[in-house]
């Protein structure tokens, strides 16, 4: 089972595993309501190294870019549900609408977002190619989504 880190610490966390010759792989997300897409994604993006990290946005950023009404879960529970997946090591919450300083601070050798984001549009992608960590845009699952989830149980009312 993973670990809810701090954003203050995660980069001292990391640094022993690195020393170890650890691959890190980081992503971030909301993950408001988990779903089979969201699970097929952690594994796949978890394949792709020995640890790994997820961002997870915090519920002041989730309204900031989901609308009044999200998340449905808070931070701190989305952030231990996703720690307690076998495929993910560590969750750590941020405060900004971007990852992009948490990125900084965990220096992961492989970034990956889902299907539906262009490698180039990709935030903090610049500068994980800058040392030569990879970028990947994982496959999407069409369909599968909380933002559908959402509207399926608001018909079902």
């Amino acid at each position: 089972m993973g670990q809810v880190s701090t954003f203050e610490n995660i980069d001292e966390t990391l640094l022993t595993l690195r020393k170890q010759g650890k691959k890190i792989v980081f992503t971030n997300g909301v993950f408001d309501l988990l779903h089979i897409g969201h699970v097929r994604y952690l594994k796949e993006a978890r394949s792709l190294g020995d640890i790994l990290v997820i961002g997870v946005n915090s519920d002041s950023s989730v309204k900031r870019l989901k609308g009044p009404t999200r998340p449905i879960q808070n931070e701190n529970d989305r952030a231990e549900i996703l720690a307690a997946l076998a495929c993910v090591d560590f969750t750590a919450i941020f405060t900004e609408d971007t990852p992009e300083r948490l990125i900084h601070q965990v220096k992961p050798d492989v970034l990956v977002k889902g299907g539906d984001w262009k490698i180039d549009s990709i935030v903090g992608a610049p500068y994980v190619m800058s040392y030569g960590g990879k970028v990947m845009s994982l496959q999407f699952i069409d369909g599968k989504s909380t933002t559908k989830i959402i509207e399926k149980s608001q018909i079902n009312e």
